[in-house]
């Protein structure tokens, strides 16, 4: 960072908080985000979409919009956020500070887009919800988005989704363009849980975090909260019903951005815990001048890991199952066939000599091993 640069962050946070020169966004970013996102790149037809809407795109319109009809954060204007912004762009490094809006829109929301350059909205409501320690965590949030390159993507997947009859002349119809819309939500609901990280790390406060996500999920009534009650949920939520609601879950979650709040509380407070997390905060963390020489064939591996560890550790009934499976434990057919019909249990069967010797252990053994790990989250 250049002097000049330093000088730009002359806010004084309000209390001492570490910060982490040069800072890659490896350091913090979820394994489920940059395998999604590797996901989405190879999809067929994102490409083409990707180019049309890169030169389609009016950007210059969409900042002289919110350049009219918002008030931009400044010196003169919510200079409380202002100097957050700046904090947060000092504490992860990002040398240029990427403007800030306020909307006004009742709804509790803010969110990172642009092409060429990253912008920054959040909504009056989301403003009159947190108090400074929240609203310092969500700023440090979209600051993550900037840094890790969010923005772009963010910007094609609003575009396609309010803007959906509009782009229906490109050559690829409709089921596919919404197969892309699908496949962008599934990522940026990945890249929500490395932003909430990022936050994490500009606040350096994991309680305001826990409180800035109860409240966008229950609204500004603290004192009828808690946040070990609202982590009980989640916990509830991942393990419990059976396949049926699993699929529900799956069917759910399939429309939305965002991760349910539960799970990016829970996600968060497990990754505070981890020794990662740890690291950063003691000095020790990925920077961006080695990003050139990062193996992609390394980032698969720890994606593959991450995610085959979130199988064996899940207490969600169709995650459980697939470990079974992919541990030996039983043919995906039959298993599911019991399983949604409640059946599984009971002697002798129909399939013969090998099924029975299958089955001499109880059908409930998988779900009762011993993989679970003390402190799983979700």
């Amino acid at each position: 960072m250049t002097e000049s640069s330093h000088e730009s962050h002359e806010n004084v946070p309000s209390r001492q908080r570490r910060r982490f020169p040069g800072i890659s966004s490896r350091a913090y970013e979820h394994p489920a985000d940059r395998s999604a996102l590797v996901a989405l790149r190879k999809l067929t037809g994102f490409d083409t979409v990707f180019k049309a809407l890169s030169g389609l795109l009016p950007e210059r319109s969409l900042r002289l919009l919110f350049l009219s009809d918002s008030v931009r954060v400044s010196d003169a204007q919510f200079t409380h956020l202002n100097s957050m912004l700046r904090d947060a762009c000092y504490i992860l490094d990002l040398e240029k500070v990427p403007p800030m809006y306020v909307n006004q829109d009742p709804q509790p929301n803010a969110m990172c887009i642009g092409l060429d350059e990253p912008i920054i909205v959040v909504t009056t409501g989301l403003v009159e919800l947190l108090d400074e320690e929240e609203m310092r965590a969500v700023v440090g949030h979209e600051v993550g988005h900037a840094l890790s390159g969010h923005a772009v993507y963010r910007t094609i997947l609003l575009f396609l989704t309010n803007l959906a009859l509009k782009v229906a002349w490109i050559p690829l119809g409709n089921v596919a363009i919404m197969a892309i819309v699908t496949a962008l939500r599934e990522w940026f609901r990945k890249s929500e849980l490395s932003a909430d990280r990022a936050g994490l790390l500009v606040g350096q406060d994991l309680r305001a975090s826990m409180r800035g996500l109860m409240k966008i999920a229950g609204g500004n009534h603290l004192h009828e909260m808690n946040v070990d009650a609202f982590l009980a949920q989640a916990d509830e939520y991942e393990k419990g019903g059976d396949l049926r609601d699993s699929v529900l879950k799956i069917l759910n979650v399939l429309p939305r951005s965002h991760p349910f709040t539960t799970v990016r509380a829970a996600e968060l407070k497990k990754w505070s815990e981890t020794r990662d997390y740890q690291r950063i905060m003691d000095g020790h963390y990925p920077r961006r001048d080695e990003d050139k020489d990062t193996s992609v064939t390394d980032a698969f591996k720890e994606s593959a890991s991450h995610y085959a560890d979130s199988v064996r550790g899940s207490k969600d009934p169709l995650m459980k199952l697939v470990g079974d499976i992919a541990g030996g434990a039983g043919d995906l057919g039959g298993k599911l066939r019991d399983k949604f019909t409640g059946q599984g249990g009971g002697g002798g069967g129909k399939g013969g000599a090998t099924d029975g010797s299958q089955e001499s252990t109880s059908p409930e053994d998988p779900e009762q091993g011993p993989q679970e790990p003390g402190s799983a989250g979700s």
